[in-house]
């Protein structure tokens, strides 16, 4: 898997979910299907009387989910930036041509009263939970960073077992310490929640 791959299987889904924040806080998730692909970035549309695109402006912080029929989870973390001006006409049309039903919502001109976003950075995370045991890793778009997820075994860690025997997905290798197969790992919190001696840590967190 890798992030090309991922890609592919947004586009195979087709309607993704884009989660906001609005003003007051609350979190906002709304499903769009006017999204063009290129090899290296993708684009969306959207109307600017829209409260969408509001939050999108505000600070353009998004969250993309697509979940797939074998069980697959990606998302992408991202920030939204309106296309170059230069741009919009072109990308506008492309969307329309290629999702005919926009042309019902927006007939002859008044498309534009929309706006194209592009998100060219991005996290993004694969989550497989239709083989055993699960899968998980994370990959960048263009110039995106990783966050730290999970749980890590300290070096001070005694070596009862506690945390292997307790494991769902039994993704924990004995060893001075233990060792947690991140790509194996559903990032519950049991091993952390049940280590006697609290050497379990949670990434970014210690």
């Amino acid at each position: 898997m890798d992030a090309k791959t991922c890609i592919e299987k947004l586009k195979l889904v087709g309607v993704l979910s884009f989660a906001t924040v609005d003003s007051k806080g609350n979190p906002q998730i709304r499903c769009i299907s006017a999204i063009h692909f290129d090899k290296d970035s993708f684009y969306f549309f959207t109307a600017r009387g829209k409260d969408f695109f509001g939050e999108l402006l505000e600070n353009g912080k998004v969250q993309i989910l697509a979940y797939t029929r074998f069980k697959e989870m990606i998302r992408l973390s991202a920030k939204a930036e309106p296309a170059p001006e230069s741009e919009q006409e072109e990308k506008i049309n492309t969307i329309f041509a290629q999702q005919p039903y926009l042309s019902n919502i927006y007939p002859g001109d008044t498309r534009k009263i929309g706006m194209i976003f592009e998100i060219r950075n991005a996290e993004i995370e694969y989550f497989n939970l239709g083989v055993k045991p699960i899968f998980r890793e994370s990959y960048t778009l263009g110039a995106g960073t990783l966050s730290e997820k999970g749980y890590i075994i300290s070096d001070s860690c005694i070596g009862c077992g506690k945390c292997q025997r307790g494991c769902p997905q039994q993704c924990i290798t004995s060893g001075t310490p233990y060792r947690i197969q991140q790509e194996h790992c559903l990032h519950c919190g049991n091993c952390y929640e049940n280590c006697p001696v609290k050497e379990v840590w949670k990434r970014g967190v210690k």
